[in-house]
């Protein structure tokens, strides 16, 4: 890699870290392809970016980013996730493909400008997601609105028994 391709790689990295609202350090180590095609795939359905970096270039990249307390990390083989919107997905998928993995270690991380350990990331990755808060809100917003229909519909149900009621009465005695 020349030059002017490192100083490119660094400004994508550099730009890429300063929007990212999480950032996660992992360790892969003897991962094979099918494996770390299965993460990548995991990862893009989570609409999370995983990317194995240079350690050198994601140090000068993570200057200026809130990614930049994390520079003593970037040891050994590097794998860094990355999420542009909800800050559980990367912790998520990187949580469950880990735990059953010996090579696969998770560093730190950094989440809204706050570094992160193994567990913080860990434990990060048992809170519920984007998607599930907003289903959670909109159940409980459709909850009162889906009651106050019942409400509202009970006295006519009511009404509609008595009067089925009083006509048997009347066709039972005349």
């Amino acid at each position: 890699m020349n030059r002017t391709e490192k100083e490119e790689v660094i400004g994508q990295l550099h730009e890429k870290m300063a929007k990212a609202k999480a950032a996660i350090l992992a360790e892969p180590r003897g991962l094979d392809v099918a494996t770390v095609t299965e993460l990548r795939r995991k990862c893009r359905e989570a609409k999370v970016e995983y990317r194995i970096v240079k350690n050198t270039l994601a140090i000068r990249a993570a200057k200026g980013t809130s990614v930049e307390s994390l520079s003593d990390k970037f040891v050994g083989p590097t794998a860094l996730i990355m999420s542009y919107d909800d800050v559980v997905a990367p912790a998520k998928v990187i949580a469950d493909f880990a735990k059953d993995r010996q090579n696969f270690a998770i560093r730190t991380g950094v989440v809204e400008g706050k570094v992160v350990d193994a567990k913080g990331i860990e434990a990060l990755a048992k809170m519920p997601g984007l998607p599930e808060l907003r289903q959670q809100i909109a159940s409980m917003v459709a909850q009162p609105a889906t009651m106050l229909a019942r409400l509202l519909n009970t006295p006519g149900q009511q009404l509609a028994r008595v009067l089925g009621a009083r006509k048997e009465q009347l066709e039972k005695a005349g």
